[in-house]
């Protein structure tokens, strides 16, 4: 019998259901750090926060997600991870609710802020979802959870600005809340429990991630190539709604919401990817992915006219970036779960920590870029980007 105190042996095999539903919880729980960004202008109004602070909304979520990959990510080390799963998925219900019940802008703010904290629960179930995933599947098991993270991405804009037009921005937050719910007993009942074997404290954990960051050349790199392929990636989506908006092509909300749909395509690269590496093509995978990504900026700029052509061109752009960045995020994150299993927790919130701050400057160049020269000077950062990443790739003489 296995002490009580002991790490959880992965199993010999995976189950697939649970597998789909990791990744579909994965997207449902990620959604709402995205529900509020289409939904800045009515909530303002409705809650009477000045135009100018009305971008606390969205960053106050981020910063809430950040905190909680710093401080706590990490216990996935430390903690049985069924139990703080669901913990952390309580907190993100509550503040749902309080998001929905808001009557003052300072309530919503407070409830935006542990939103952000809620959601991080996905990224103690992704190494929940490698440990649990034999070494010769590890690649399909990250890919086919990753493929369910980046749908709830690109669906929750849309779904938001559905429901919001339906009935009110309020709904869209008693929807999160329910489908929370939901989710939660659906993994109560199905997820299995996994102890980990780390002895150490909480406080000499976190200072642990320094000497990770330090002492693993891997995640260094690997978090080098996300910061630029992400960056480009919050680039384009920040900058492609104003575009789309412009008199040029005359989007409404509702039409900008309906191409945001076209990116969740690129979803399909995670489980093709995921098996990709799983056959020792993780390096050349690596390459394709950031070329992917410069050839999308190439393809959204040949024709800025306001054509069907020309929106049908920009479609195809950002199903190739979402590809490639799907992609390469794929590769980056199983490449980390084949190191100890002990420190996966930890490395995998430094990962997603680093280029989720890349991505916030990435939407701020978007914006910067698209004010100061329009799409082209959008698209021509865009292309640099994942320039940068190529030339530094050349120089991993032998990347395990």
């Amino acid at each position: 019998m296995t002490p009580p105190d002991a790490p959880s042996p992965a199993p010999a095999e995976l189950p697939h259901r649970l597998i789909l539903l990791i990744a579909v919880a994965c997207g449902l729980i990620v959604a709402n750090l995205y529900y509020a960004q289409p939904l800045i202008g009515p909530i303002s109004a409705s809650l009477g926060l000045p135009p100018e602070q009305a971008g606390f909304i969205v960053t106050l979520t981020q910063i809430g997600y950040g905190l909680g990959l710093l401080f706590i990510v990490p216990l996935g080390d430390l903690v049985e991870n069924k139990t703080l799963v669901l913990t952390v998925m309580a907190a993100g219900v509550l503040a749902l609710l309080g998001a929905a019940f808001a009557v003052s802008p300072l309530a919503f703010l407070i409830a935006s802020l542990f939103i952000g904290i809620g959601s991080v629960s996905v990224q103690i179930l992704l190494p929940f979802a490698s440990h649990l995933a034999p070494e010769a599947v590890r690649g399909r098991v990250v890919g086919t959870v990753m493929g369910g993270l980046m749908t709830g991405i690109m669906l929750a804009r849309p779904v938001a600005s559905l429901i919001t037009g339906l009935a009110s921005w309020r709904a869209v937050f008693i929807f999160g809340t329910i489908v929370m719910i939901v989710v939660a007993v659906l993994l109560k009942v199905a997820m299995p429990r996994r102890r980990p074997g780390t002895t150490l404290g909480y406080f000499d954990l976190l200072r642990s991630m320094r000497t990770l960051a330090v002492e693993t050349p891997l995640l260094r790199r690997r978090a080098a190539y996300q910061c630029c392929l992400f960056a480009a990636f919050s680039l384009f989506w920040t900058s492609a709604p104003l575009l789309l908006a412009s008199p040029q092509f005359g989007f409404s909300q509702f039409g900008i919401a309906l191409f945001g749909l076209a990116g969740a395509s690129g979803a399909i690269a995670a489980p093709i990817i995921g098996r990709l590496a799983d056959r020792g093509l993780s390096r050349r995978a690596t390459v394709l992915a950031m070329g992917i990504v410069a050839a999308s900026f190439v393809v959204g700029v040949i024709d800025r006219s306001g054509s069907t052509l020309s929106v049908l061109g920009l479609a195809l752009a950002a199903v190739l970036l979402d590809f490639g960045v799907q992609a390469n995020t794929v590769l980056g994150a199983r490449a980390l779960y084949m190191l100890a299993p002990e420190h996966r927790s930890r490395l995998n919130g430094l990962y997603i920590a680093s280029f989720f701050l890349a991505g916030a400057a990435g939407a701020a160049l978007g914006a910067w870029t698209f004010a100061a020269g329009g799409w082209l000077l959008t698209s021509a950062a865009g292309f640099v980007l994942p320039l940068i990443v190529i030339a530094y790739a050349a120089t991993d003489p032998d990347e395990r």
